[in-house]
């Protein structure tokens, strides 16, 4: 085996599902780990017991490697550092912070650590700061995104040229053509978020899964720059957003629309109307609702079928 990402992570298949809050569960990530990729429990969405929970449950359900997505901005991050290190989670992605804040700590665990960025900038002090690898998410990813808009077409290939340290492309991928465009651009591994939102095993509600398939070309917009952004289907909710900013609505008052656990009504419990729908631009492309056992049959089929110089490291 000779691709970066593989032997890094010791997965058979460079493809990392993302830690999506009220979308990575245990059974996600468990499910993807078993498929040959590797699995990540979305932390952001959890708190300290739940986290504890659902990584003892990841271990009952596989044998192979997974990881935990932790946002370093998360109010209990000290305690979620603490579940991981005493449960031995071998593998962190860290996003929404300063990697210097605690890769070290992680590292001298004996944990792989990888940091997510939106920009070469970025890119460029995570490997400073000591972690395995990054992931540069590009402009249409769903969730929390980059100020910049940078594409994954652009960031990627700038990202590659700045950095030594293995590279994982995120957003906008989420079949086997996308993971071979992304390896060109000089990608050593994907990241793959909507796609797998949209299986069985994804902890979403299924009216959020639904609504996943149903949204097409234009149906996403990145919105909410002044507080953090935000990609969302646009939905009511959205809708009341867009009225705001129609108003000149001052930052406070965006803060009092968006209210609390938004995220956790929309996704997780199938407010479709007054939730935060957030998903990225790919959706378009997502017409069921499938296993992740068919994600990765579809992806890896699609791939063996292309002619590209890069697949034998890949599969």
């Amino acid at each position: 085996m000779t691709n970066k990402i593989s032997n890094l992570f010791k997965v058979k298949y460079p493809i990392i599902q993302a830690g999506m809050i009220w979308n990575s569960g245990w059974k996600l990530a468990s499910a993807v780990s078993n498929q040959g990729g590797l699995g990540l429990l979305g932390a952001g969405s959890m708190y300290p017991d739940v986290l504890r929970e659902h990584i003892l449950k990841t271990k009952k359900a596989t044998d192979k490697p997974f990881g935990v997505n932790l946002p370093m901005l998360y109010p209990d991050i000290e305690k979620h550092i603490e579940t991981i290190i005493e449960l031995q989670v071998p593998i962190v992605f860290t996003s929404a912070g300063n990697p210097k804040t605690w890769t070290q700590i992680l590292k001298n665990e004996g944990i792989t650590v990888v940091h997510v960025v939106s920009s070469a900038k970025f890119a460029i002090k995570s490997q400073d700061a000591g972690v395995d690898a990054v992931v540069a998410e590009g402009f249409e990813a769903g969730g929390h995104n980059g100020r910049d808009e940078t594409t994954t077409f652009c960031l990627i290939p700038d990202v590659k040229r700045k950095i030594e340290i293995p590279l994982i492309a995120a957003g906008g991928i989420a079949t086997g053509r996308q993971i071979a465009a992304a390896m060109l651009l000089g990608a050593d591994g994907v990241q793959i978020g909507s796609r797998f939102a949209a299986t069985y095993e994804s902890s979403a509600h299924n009216r959020f899964k639904e609504i996943i398939v149903n949204t097409n070309e234009g149906g996403t917009e990145l919105t909410l720059k002044e507080l953090a952004p935000v990609r969302l289907i646009k939905n009511e909710f959205y809708q009341e957003v867009v009225q705001a900013y129609e108003k000149c609505a001052t930052k406070e008052e965006l803060i009092e629309l968006l209210g609390r656990a938004r995220a956790k009504k929309g996704m997780f419990e199938g407010d479709l109307v007054n939730g935060e729908l957030e998903i990225g631009q790919v959706a378009s492309l997502i017409d069921s609702v499938v296993s992740v056992e068919e994600v990765f049959n579809e992806i890896l089929s699609e791939i063996r079928n292309l002619d590209f110089g890069f697949q034998k490291d890949f599969i």
